[in-house]
């Protein structure tokens, strides 16, 4: 009986371990479900990334349906995504940016903040530039509180100010037809 036990015991775990790593084989990185859905965005007091003596909070979500794009000018799909981002705004759709620099890290480098602004500039002036205003994630701390996992990620926030959906990934045509429309809609309505 001894013998069929300790035979059993690491053949269940196998199986547990197997069963864990398979499901995580099939499964979409891109269906992270935020925290966040159907609550208040997370307080916080951060600078528009252009003028540090404007700040912004909250309430900027007040009243207007808004899609908030966090992105970087060192992030390649949020460059792709740009052009796309641009043609909704021009359709009045608002958009606010969510900016964090990487190379803010020790690790990555030390950009100033007047570098970051002349990158922010450039990739906006030849790829379109969507945004209201961008609000300066210095520290991430916003996109941590966000669940932010990389750029690009995009949330819709309603007029409450509460966060309706949540997207890793560039929004693109595609998504924004079958994602984001019919809710931004029934919001906008």
């Amino acid at each position: 009986m001894k013998r069929i036990g300790l035979f059993l015991l690491p053949l269940g775990l196998f199986l547990l371990i197997t069963l864990f790593l398979l499901q995580g084989l099939f499964s979409n990185p891109r269906d992270i479900e935020s925290s966040l859905l159907d609550k208040p965005v997370p307080s916080f007091s951060l600078p528009d990334v252009m003028d540090a003596s404007v700040q912004y909070g909250p309430e900027v979500f007040q009243d207007q349906v808004t899609l908030l794009n966090v992105w970087g000018t060192w992030c390649v799909t949020c460059a792709v995504e740009l052009p796309f981002l641009t043609q909704l705004r021009e359709q009045g759709v608002r958009i606010v940016g969510l900016y964090y620099e990487q190379e803010l890290d020790p690790d990555f480098g030390g950009k100033t903040i007047q570098q970051i602004r002349a990158d922010i500039d450039k990739t906006v002036s030849q790829l379109g530039n969507p945004y209201v205003f961008n609000i300066f994630d210095h520290s991430r701390d916003t996109s941590m509180d966000f669940g932010v996992t990389g750029a690009p990620e995009t949330f819709l926030i309603d007029q409450q100010g509460r966060v309706r959906l949540h997207h890793v990934g560039d929004l693109n045509e595609r998504v924004w037809q079958n994602k984001f429309l019919p809710l931004y809609q029934e919001l906008s309505q």
